[in-house]
């Protein structure tokens, strides 16, 4: 195939070919062109959405693409239109073209919506906007949906470099059946049998099938909610549901899988040490056979995975694996319907019988383990190879098909050979036989127990002395006494056996190393990386081994089958309730998709078969079973999974890929929002929420620390900022500056909001933030300003305005706050960015007096008149917070009224004696004493700043208080007034 050539077929099919398509007329396609109306279905020149545009979830390294904005869209139209259109092919209903080099520079971040392939660009428009613009280059079939198919065919090659990928069958089925088929089928499912009978042994699998199948459904649902990359499982989960429940399950999931090499390399060894002991030549004894046989197995497995095997040869392997089984499978079907030989007559086995079935329909418990959880517990991982083909979900060629179909197909067709295996064996074995081909009946008194005396053998003795070496009950290894060709059920042991723990360390390695690349957990990063074209995960191979060999040492199936089945019901459980929390924390409604690929915002997996209400069972029954198995054990995974899911909640880690923790946060913050509109205003309910006017946050910052100290966790703070300008010119800044504004502000700890608007003057901008700041009840009722030092050098207008915000407030009932401190507020000459303030966002961390400890100092309060007590409420608030709880809080209250008349004379007096306060005021005075009544309205009329004589002496009392400031609390921490 030829990069860039592309067909249309559905909608112009049958269609008279169009001009544009006769090599011999360039054309001109414009916005209004017929072409694209019968191309698209509807007036545009747009081609289908970009995936890739809108998505969130690359792996660190990788480039992401940006769709274009709305001004590069109406550059290239306009470029567009007066460009020649040079097709390369007549063809009815067809289109085929190939985009010049004039559009193919690849870096700018803006990415227009139209494929690689779809026109060439003439001469004239070399140097034009097209040039500035980058091309999707992604195959057609990504972009279609049935409008536009990708001409790659049967005649295309696979490069050499690209990784192999495998469909719904071989990358999938099989590989779940092989890893579900594994060394419990043969060598405990017919002990369990024997234990719990046919009818137990089918509640058994049958519960263990409705927790594995309810959780297919939930991992369905999510490979279809979202384009799936490498990653397994953790990959689905995490970039779905969010990095919290994702890590969690993620890390327990592959803990699991390193746990369960060990499981399936355990009983692969305890075939070979029974083989061993058959032929009597052991290595050590019993239980160091397992452990020798057990790590040289599994480090023949790590040898297998390092030495770089290609994925075809593994899943050659794999096919031939599951062709052994097979062959076993039938081999023991057969087997159970050939007459019994004298060998397995002593052994037991007795081909089928009525009697023997309805004997062994029934539980006959022994041993520690002789419970119905008991045999549930060991049980269960056989059931947990599900997540095999999801695990490699990198390596398949459409997850969101393969995933659902392979994984329930194989969930069907391995339980229907559980129950048959069950039935089957319970219907032709008794649970008790020596083994001794003497045990026959012989004529005398003496007494016969059991179902085998109707077959003429005598297991008395050994029954009830309860030491018979062979039946079902006893022998683990009745499958192969029963078969047709005892060795190809041995085979069939090695081929489940090894192909599962092949699979587990696979699985494991995979999860494991996408959880360490995304470095959501401290310590682990350095398992992360990949080798070869597949990016083996080598070290992630090299941990699971070290895992799997410290388990392999315990060498007892029934004690590692239980620790397993803890696990993985814990992980399944996580599966299921983040399905269901998605569920009921996303947008609701029917599944969507956007076109080939589903959409990945929000919950909306396009698997019919999903039900929240299932999903939410499937957590709870899984919960139940694991305290039922083993309750303190369940604390121990429960007490995990919460550390890991509170850990990755209080890193917050630098990743975005939607979350239903998030989704249900904002849920209940919604709730309780609107829930506020029906709670009426009271003084207890009373919260000083804040409007604090900081421009650039990290400009003020002691403006933020202040008031950030009374409302931390307790009321509502949101910095604003007015970008004053022409909206034209300050909307790019503003969209570059507000998430960097709002990490300063994370990063300095400070929980508030950071809100700007575009104005033309500083005082119209903040009448709109006032008004349209908050939402419901979580709206500001008190604006906090820093004192403007420059009043007496500013421009009048800029004083005016300043004092005019402060009367808006009042007016839109807000309280009022001014901060003064001696050196100032404002830091931006010092963190040199006072040229443009608003076009970079500094990562500088300035300290200021309010992050300190204020030791014993006094906060002083002057209340001059009764304000409703915001004067006293927030020292109280600062009080209690630990840097300030040793200081003194100290009341100023002004003199008695029956002197107040002493008190002026006294202050008139003072004022006689300076002029620093005349000399204050004097630019500003209107000196409307000395002139005509007509000089001083026009006057007011031109400088509405000005003060009259009047204002002067109504006003001049409160000049006593400076004085009284620096005489009383020239040392306080703080001074409210």
């Amino acid at each position: 195939m030829e990069s860039g050539r592309f067909t249309i077929s559905t909608l112009m099919a049958g269609d008279e070919p169009p001009a544009a398509c006769d090599s011999s007329q360039p054309s001109h396609l414009t916005h209004g062109s017929t072409l694209y109306m019968r191309t698209f279905g509807y007036n545009t020149i747009d081609v289908v959405p970009a995936y890739e545009h809108y998505a969130n979830s690359v792996l660190p390294g990788e480039p992401r693409k940006v769709r274009p904005t709305l001004a590069d869209l109406h550059s290239f139209l306009k470029t567009a239109a007066s460009s020649s259109i040079v097709p390369r092919k007549r063809s009815k209903g067809c289109l085929r073209g190939q985009v010049g080099q004039a559009g193919r520079n690849t870096d700018t971040p803006s990415l227009p919506p139209f494929p690689d392939s779809y026109w060439s660009l003439g001469p004239q428009q070399e140097g034009s906007h097209l040039h500035a613009l980058a091309f999707d280059g992604r195959p057609g079939h990504e972009l279609t949906d049935g409008l536009v198919e990708d001409e790659i065919g049967t005649n295309s090659e696979k490069s050499p470099g690209e990784p192999v990928r495998f469909g719904w069958v071989k990358g999938v089925m099989i590989r779940c059946m092989l890893n579900i088929w594994g060394v419990i089928l043969y060598l405990r499912l017919p002990w369990i049998t024997a234990q719990a009978g046919i009818v137990l042994t089918w509640l058994i699998i049958l519960l263990s099938v409705l927790v594995t199948s309810i959780t297919g459904l939930s991992i369905s649902a999510i490979s279809t909610n979202g384009k799936v990359k490498s990653g397994g499982t953790y990959f689905l989960i995490s970039r779905s549901l969010g990095p919290e429940l994702g890590g969690s399950i993620g890390l327990i999931f592959a803990f699991a899988n390193a746990v369960g090499v060990a499981m399936h390399t355990v009983g692969f060894a305890e075939t070979v040490r029974d083989l061993l002991q058959e032929y009597g030549t052991p290595i050590v004894d019993p239980i160091n056979d397992i452990r020798v046989i057990g790590v040289v197995t599994v480090t023949v497995l790590l040898a297998i995975s390092l030495a770089g095997m290609e994925w075809e040869s593994k899943m050659m392997a794999q096919v031939l694996f599951f062709l052994v089984i097979m062959v076993s499978f039938a081999n023991y079907l057969v087997g159970t319907l050939i007459p019994a030989s004298e060998d397995k007559a002593s052994k037991g086995f007795y081909s089928y019988h009525g009697d023997i079935f309805v004997q062994n329909l029934v539980p006959d418990w022994r041993g520690i383990d002789g419970s119905f959880f008991g045999m549930f517990s060991i049980f269960f991982p056989s059931a947990t190879g599900i997540l095999a083909g999801a695990n490699i979900s990198g390596d398949l060629k459409d997850p969101a098909v393969a995933i659902p179909k392979g994984t329930l197909m194989a969930i069907f067709w391995t339980t229907i050979s559980y129950l048959a295996i069950s039935a089957t064996i319970g219907s032709c074995v008794v649970r008790d036989a020596s083994g001794d081909v003497n045990d026959t009946m012989t004529p005398g008194p003496g007494p016969c127990e059991g179902l085998a005396c109707g077959y003429g053998w005598n297991f008395t003795e050994c029954s009830q002395q309860r030491n018979c070496r062979y039946g079902l009950i006893n022998y683990y290894q009745t499958m192969s006494m029963v078969s047709a060709f005892a060795p190809l059920i041995t085979a069939g042991i090695f081929g489940a056996t090894l192909s599962s723990a092949l699979a587990c360390l696979v699985s494991a390695a995979k999860v494991f190393q996408c959880l360490c690349e995304d470095q959501l957990y401290p310590l682990i990063g350095f398992f992360g990386k990949g080798y070869g074209k597949n990016r083996e995960p080598v070290r992630g191979y090299l941990l699971a081994y070290a895992i799997a060999v410290a388990f392999i040492i315990i060498a007892e199936l029934n004690t590692i089958a239980p620790i397993i089945s803890n696990f993985f019901l814990c992980s399944y459980a996580l599966i299921n309730f983040s399905c269901f929390h998605a569920s009921i924390t996303n947008s609701p409604g029917e599944p969507t998709t956007t076109l080939s690929q589903p959409q990945e915002e929000g919950w909306r997996p396009s698997f019919r078969y999903y039900s929240k209400w299932a999903a939410l069972f499937g957590a709870v029954i899984s919960v139940v079973i694991m305290f039922l198995l083993t309750w303190w054990a369940a604390l121990i995974a429960i007490g995990v999974v919460l550390f890991l899911l509170l850990y990755v909640i209080y890193k917050k880690p630098e990743v975005n890929w939607g979350s239903s923790v998030q989704a249900g946060s904002y849920n209940l913050a919604l709730s309780y929002s609107v829930g506020l509109n029906e709670v009426e205003d009271h003084i207890k309910n009373y919260r000083p929420q804040c409007l604090v006017l900081t421009g650039p946050p990290n400009f003020r910052p002691a403006l933020v620390d202040f008031v950030s100290t009374f409302t931390q966790n307790l009321s509502l703070m949101i910095c604003g900022h007015v970008l004053i300008g022409p909206r034209k010119q300050r909307v790019p800044e503003l969209r570059l500056i507000a998430s960097g504004h709002t990490k300063w502000l994370n990063k300095r700890k400070i929980k508030a909001f950071y809100s700007d608007v575009i104005a033309e003057d500083l005082r119209s901008g903040v009448q709109i933030l006032m008004q349209a700041s908050g939402l419901g009840r979580m709206k500001p009722n008190i604006l906090v300003v820093g004192f403007k030092r420059n009043w007496q050098s500013a421009h009048p207008a800029a004083v005016e305005d300043y004092i005019g915000i402060l009367h808006d407030a009042f007016d839109f009932n807000y309280g009022v706050c001014i901060l003064r401190m001696q050196e100032g507020l404002n830091v931006s000459e010092a963190l040199q960015t006072h040229s443009a303030p608003e076009a970079s966002v500094q990562e500088e961390q300035a300290s200021t007096i309010f992050q300190s400890e204020q030791g014993k100092k006094t906060i002083d309060i002057y209340w001059l008149f009764d304000d409703g007590g915001l004067t006293l409420l927030i020292p109280y608030l600062l009080h209690r917070k630990k840097r300030w709880s040793k200081c003194k809080i100290r009341v100023f209250v002004g003199g008695q009224i029956n002197r107040m008349d002493e008190e002026r004379k006294a202050i008139i007096s003072l004022l006689k004696h300076t002029k620093r306060f005349e000399d204050m005021i004097a630019p500003f005075r209107l000196n409307d004493g000395f002139k005509d009544e007509a000089t001083v309205a026009e006057m007011r009329r031109d400088c509405p700043w000005k003060i009259s004589d009047e204002e002067i002496n109504k006003n001049r009392i409160k000049v006593r208080l400076n004085e009284t400031l620096l005489d009383y609390s020239r040392e306080a921490a703080l001074i409210i007034l």
